[in-house]
Order: structure tokens, then C-alpha cells, then sequence
């Protein structure tokens, strides 16, 4: 009985009687008194006026910064007016694929789209209509490939911390093994993996680049990987994958990733999108929706939604997951965010992405901050701090730059995009090399 519902305390009153009851208290009796909240003591009411006025006053409170070099999973790039124009249309933003989802043509083109282009990415076979986030896929990929007698999963310590711990808490629930493979210099141990593998192993899965930016051996572990019956699982930077090998090219079974850097701001956080694509051995276990592509009984080209390994859709014993949903408005920004850019635009924002961080690497390591690997990355890198991990981030704040992200003991992750200047990257060597003198 919400106050923005349209009606008055006697319809309310008429609405109670007509279930047969006479007042609230007693529509509630069946819930037990110490657990009911009682009085709510709620301030006064606002008007528009002064509840958008405070709401203004409580904004004032956030730091926002004028500059970025902090990734860590969410990247700050280039975003093209178009997206915002195109997914801020009324019939994009209030629809959702329904459950007779032919009758909404656009919306299946528009994930049939984004499908095809997120193919023609990772060089994969099919994709869904998205999941809710990067980590969320992961976890998703790794129960596509658990089996009877193969019931253990393998992990790269060099994954992103998060994901490893969504992993984890899926695996728990359907009483899957995780097991982690240990880095060396940066990387994925590929000896570890080599002895660790055996006829239990359901995957492993790895990042590309991984967590401290470094470029990893895909196709060696995907090989590894193999070579003992398991799945491969990759976990991508849809950006590098521009410039980078592909999971098609790598071998890979499934190709997961974080969808935010395609289109998608920072937004403290969220929502994201998790794409997922997957071999051709494999389409049958992804989870969630499939739009595919067909003719109508005149000829003409029409979109239904083709495979659904849901619990909702199948048999419960047979899906391959309970995943109830699609970030079907995300994956619109991702397919106009990659349409928009193309080819050439998504090779050129990856180029400019290596080239920078390149360059920010340089001046810092000039400025006090040795890298810590030695080793090829895409646009985030490890440097050592020396003990001067705050000092470094509380200068650069007070010049309205978000530093890198600080990790355990005395390193910070920095990243570059396409968005940092040269002229800003000089600025924070400047502000680094005095707080280090």
C-alpha cells in the first residue's frame, strides 16, 4: 500500500474487507510480534523543492576526480555520445525480454547483435544475452564445465581477487572442488598447473591480461589444459582482445570477461555485464538466454529465443544454471559502444591504451617507482612503493588524481586508457618523484 499507489485510505479500507479482513494489524497476525518493526519514527516529509536540495547537499559530499589511473576491473575510457543517445531512448530503457519474446522484435535484434559482435571478439562460436557481471561469468563457466567424475576446478592466482572469491562461493554451493595454481614472476606457474591436473579436473581458468596487468602464455596453458582433459576457460579485457590473441586462436572452451569498459561508465560500481561465449562443443551448457536468428512464415528475417539452459525453461535437473536474467540494457550499450567504434576504433583505443601505460611506466620509474615485473603488459602494470603507498595517493588526491590501486605490502597497481594525457601522466610523475625525494 505504497503512497504513490492511486488510492485513498477508504479504498484501502474496501480493499481489506473484500479479503476479509478489517484492518491491517489484522491482515499482519500472522507474523509474530518481536519480529515486526512497530513505529518507524520518520522524520517529517519534504517537499520536491527541499528533498532535491539536501539530495544536492549529501552529492557535495563525493570526491569526484578529474583523472584516473586506477583499473583493478573497472576502467575509466572513452565513452561516444552515441551510446547514451541511443540506450537513453524510452523504448530501450523501460523494456525487458519477455516470456513471449518474439512479440518484441527490437529488443531480440538488439541482443542478436550484440551476440554476433561479441563472437566476432573473442572469435567464439556463440554467445548469450549477457549475465550480471564479469565474475558472475566466470563462476557461470566454471559449472558449464563440471561433469560427474570431473568435479574440480582450477584457478590462477593471478585472476582477479573478486572473481576468484565468486568462484569460490558457487563451487561451495554445488560441492565443487577449487583448487589454486600458484604464480612465479607475475604469471600463472605453468609447471604448477602441469603437475596439478589430473583425471578429476573438470577447467582452469586464467586472465588475459591477469590482475597485475601481465600478459600471460593462453595458448600454453590452454594446451597444458587440455592435454589432461579439462576445459579451458579465459577470461578476457574485451579492449585487449582488439590487439591481443584471441580465445578462438588460444583454444579456449568458453570466453568470459567483464562487458564495463565496452560503453559502460564507472557508475561507483555498477551495473555491469558479464559476457560469455563458448566453442561449439560447448553452446548447449551456456546458461541463461540465446537469441538466434530465423525467418518468419513470409520470409522475412525474424529473432527468437533459441537455447535457454535455465532451471525456468528445463527441467530442473537438467540446467546448467538458475541465472534468472540478462543485462539486456548493458549489452544494448555494449553493441552500440562497439558498432559505434568498430574495427578500427576499437584497435585504435587498445593501442592507445599499451602505449600510455608504457609511457606512464617510464616516467614513474624515472620519478622513484621500479616496475615490479619485468614482463609484457597491456594498460596496468605493479610498481613498488617503498613505503610511500599513502603519501603517493594523498598528494595525488589533493591534485584531483585517483592513483593506482594499492595492493598488499608496498606495490600500487596503476592502468592507463585512452582518456590520459600526456601532460596529466607528467603531472603525477612530478607529484610522485617529490613525495619520494
Amino acid at each position: 500500500m505504497g503512497s504513490f499507489l492511486p488510492n485513498t485510505a477508504q479504498e484501502q479500507q474496501e480493499m481489506l474487507e473484500a479479503i476479509g479482513f478489517h484492518s491491517f494489524e489484522e491482515l499482519f497476525s500472522q507474523i509474530p510480534q518481536q519480529v515486526r518493526l512497530g513505529e518507524l519514527n520518520l522524520p517529517a516529509g519534504l517537499s520536491e523543492m527541499q528533498a532535491l536540495e539536501r539530495m544536492e547537499e549529501l552529492a557535495q559530499k563525493n570526491r569526484q576526480f578529474r583523472h584516473i589511473f586506477r583499473g583493478a576491473g573497472a576502467y575509466d575510457h572513452y565513452i561516444p555520445s552515441v551510446v547514451g543517445s541511443v540506450i537513453g531512448k524510452e523504448q530501450f530503457v523501460t523494456a525487458y525480454t519477455p516470456y513471449q519474446a518474439e512479440i518484441s522484435q527490437g529488443i531480440l535484434q538488439s541482443i542478436f547483435e550484440y551476440q554476433t559482435m561479441i563472437c566476432e571478439l573473442t572469435q567464439m562460436a556463440a554467445s548469450n544475452a549477457s549475465v550480471y557481471d564479469g565474475a558472475t561469468a566466470a563462476a557461470e563457466a566454471v559449472a558449464m564445465c563440471r561433469e560427474r567424475k570431473r568435479r574440480t576446478a582450477y584457478v590462477s592466482e593471478t585472476a582477479h581477487p573478486e572473481v576468484i572469491k565468486v568462484i569460490k562461493t558457487y563451487c561451495y554451493a554445488s560441492n565443487t572442488e577449487v583448487v589454486m595454481i600458484r604464480q612465479k614472476d607475475g604469471v600463472t606457474d605453468m609447471d604448477a598447473l602441469r603437475e596439478a591436473l589430473d583425471e578429476e579436473s573438470a577447467c582452469f581458468y586464467m586472465q588475459q591480461p591477469n590482475f597485475y596487468g601481465n600478459i600471460e602464455d593462453a595458448s600454453g596453458l590452454a594446451e597444458i589444459t587440455h592435454g589432461a582433459g579439462a576445459k579451458f576457460i579465459m577470461g578476457c579485457n574485451p579492449i585487449a582482445l582488439a590487439i591481443l590473441q584471441t580465445p578462438g586462436e588460444c583454444g579456449a572452451d568458453v570466453a568470459v570477461g567483464e562487458g564495463q569498459p565496452l560503453g559502460l561508465p564507472l557508475a561507483f560500481g555498477g551495473p555491469y555485464l558479464g559476457f560469455m561465449a563458448a566453442s561449439e562443443k560447448m553452446v548447449r551448457r551456456l546458461p541463461g538466454r540465446i537469441v538466434g536468428e530465423t525467418k518468419d512464415q513470409e520470409g522475412n528475417r525474424a529473432f527468437v529465443l533459441t537455447l535457454q539452459a535455465r532451471e525456468q525453461h528445463i527441467r530442473r535437473e537438467k540446467a546448467s544454471s538458475n541465472i534468472c536474467s540478462n543485462q539486456a540494457l548493458c549489452a544494448l550499450a555494449a553493441g552500440v559502444y562497439m558498432a559505434a567504434m568498430g574495427e578500427a576504433g576499437m584497435t585504435q583505443a587498445a593501442r592507445l591504451c599499451v602505449s600510455k601505460a608504457h609511457y606512464l611506466q617510464q616516467v614513474l620509474s624515472e620519478a622513484g617507482l621500479s616496475p615490479k615485473y619485468d614482463r609484457p603488459f597491456f594498460h596496468e602494470f605493479v610498481t613498488v612503493a617503498r613505503g610511500k603507498t599513502a603519501d603517493i595517493l594523498q598528494a595525488l588526491e589533493e591534485k584531483g588524481i585517483l592513483g593506482g590501486y594499492p595492493l598488499n605490502g608496498d606495490e600500487i597497481l596503476w592502468c592507463a586508457t585512452e582518456k590520459n594525457t600526456k601532460e596529466t601522466m607528467d603531472l603525477v610523475a612530478s607529484v610522485v618523484k617529490e613525495v619520494c625525494s
